[in-house]
This record gives C-alpha cells, sequence and structure tokens, in this order.
C-alpha cells in the first residue's frame, strides 16, 4: 500500500529535516582521527533531542544506536562502538529524525583527512548518482527511472551498486512501500504521482556488487571483495515537474568547505 502525503505532512516532514541537516552536520565537525563512532553516535542524540526530534534508528527492529556509522567495507548499518576512525578512513553516516509524527532520513559520506584517489572517486560517483537519480523523481516517471539513472551512472565508471539493499517510501512509518531500488530499467515500476514522500539511496562500491551480513553484529553489511562502499541518500517528495528535496546537505557542506 503506498500513502500519498498531504502538504501539511510534508511541511512537518521538511521542518523534521532541517533537524536532521543540522544534526549531521554537527556530526561532520567532529569526524576526525582518534574518534570513536560511539562519540559521534552521542552527539547526533543530543541534537535530535535537544531540537524537538527523536532518533528514528534508535530501537528501530531492536537497533542499539541514533546513528548508523559504516567504516571502508561495511556498506550500510554499522553500529557505534569505541572503534576510533584514523587518517583514510571512509565514513558513511546514515540517520533518521522522528519529529511530530513523521520521519525523515538521509545519509553522508566523509573520507577522514586526505582521501585516496579512488575512495575521492567513488564519493564523488556516488553523490552525483544520487543528483541523476533525483532528476528522474516527478510525475509521471517510474520508479525504474530512478533505479536506473542510479546504475546506468556508477557501471560508466566501473564501480557496482548493491542488490540487497534500496530506497523506499516513508512517512508515518520508517520503511513505507514502494522500494526503491539502486538498479533497474527505465519505465518499470511503480508510477511515480505527486505526494509520494521517497527516500533515495545509493550504496555504490568501488568493486564488486557482492556484500554479506556481518555475523559478529548481524546488522552491518560489508563488500565480499573488501573494498570500499560509499552511501548518500535524501528523502524527497515527487511534484508534477521535479522532486522537491525535504532533506538537506547544506549545513554539512557549510562545515566542510569552512574546513577547506
Amino acid at each position: 500500500m503506498i500513502f500519498y502525503k498531504s502538504e501539511e505532512e510534508i511541511a512537518l516532514i521538511k521542518e523534521g529535516a532541517v533537524i536532521l541537516g543540522k544534526a549531521h552536520a554537527e556530526v561532520c565537525k567532529n569526524i576526525k582521527a582518534g574518534v570513536t563512532t560511539k562519540f559521534l553516535d552521542s552527539i547526533a542524540y543530543e541534537f535530535i533531542c535537544d531540537h524537538g526530534g527523536q532518533p528514528s534508528f534508535k530501537g528501530y527492529n531492536g537497533f542499539p544506536a541514533t546513528l548508523c556509522i559504516s567504516l571502508n567495507d561495511a556498506v550500510v548499518h554499522g553500529i557505534p562502538n569505541d572503534q576510533v576512525l584514523k587518517d583514510g578512513d571512509l565514513v558513511s553516516v546514515d540517520c533518521g529524525v522522528y519529529y511530530q509524527g513523521l520521519h525523515s532520513d538521509s545519509a553522508y559520506s566523509y573520507s577522514v583527512g586526505t582521501p585516496s584517489v579512488e575512495v575521492k572517486k567513488l564519493l564523488e560517483v556516488t553523490k552525483k548518482s544520487l543528483e541523476l537519480a533525483i532528476k528522474e523523481a516527478k510525475q509521471g516517471n517510474r520508479i525504474g527511472d530512478i533505479s536506473y539513472a542510479v546504475q546506468s551512472y556508477v557501471e560508466k565508471h566501473n564501480m557496482s551498486v548493491v542488490r540487497e539493499l534500496c530506497g523506499h517510501g516513508l512517512g508515518k512509518d520508517l520503511h513505507e512501500s514502494p522500494e526503491v531500488p539502486n538498479f533497474g530499467r527505465k519505465g518499470s515500476g511503480p508510477k511515480l504521482l505527486s505526494g509520494l514522500v521517497i527516500a533515495i539511496e545509493p550504496m555504490v562500491n568501488f568493486g564488486k556488487k557482492e556484500v554479506y551480513l556481518d555475523k559478529d553484529d548481524h546488522w552491518t553489511f560489508r563488500t565480499k571483495d573488501k573494498k570500499p562502499s560509499a552511501h548518500f541518500e535524501h528523502t524527497i517528495v515527487i511534484r508534477k515537474d521535479n522532486a522537491e528535496v525535504l532533506t538537506t546537505f547544506e549545513y554539512i557542506e557549510e562545515v566542510l568547505n569552512k574546513n577547506g
């Protein structure tokens, strides 16, 4: 069942998304060598709660934290712990905010210190694939148009998209229909209609597409070939002529630009 959102609901998701974007920025300020992922998680938890929201992920299906923090070969769903960041790490941070009864969800990936050539390229390609996917998210198109936009761009750069995990609808629930895969055919899947709120989230591997679930924590997905993976995500709403992006990277990128 696909639920379409009223303008009032969309406005509330956007309000929650401001809290989310600013929480991401507070985390971004502290992504550096020597910091633990658990410390980053505590920053996001305090910021979200102090600004009238609740962490969407904490307690969701038993997930123990506010953030999913996935390092290097971890694709998504990494659990924050006492692991210390080091120069050269690729860090993917995924966060959701529950505000006034509605969820918003976004992710951003970073390098700690100076990135390797491959990590720099991976980050650029993954983020650009999200931008291209959003351009296809308009009324009258189909889910497959979004999926194809991601897959075709990523594979053109000799990287791969994860098949087992995908974007999703969201609103009153964190995960709603429809699923939004990062691979597929143009013109396939459910038709996009105005008022549909979805999270588009390319998960891109520098190497091969195969992943596995970590047997130690039963949450973290990792690349089978141990090569790095990146993750960017926006929550958007379908409109007639083009998508309206409800989440924001503005606050994150202010921090990154300031830090040079």
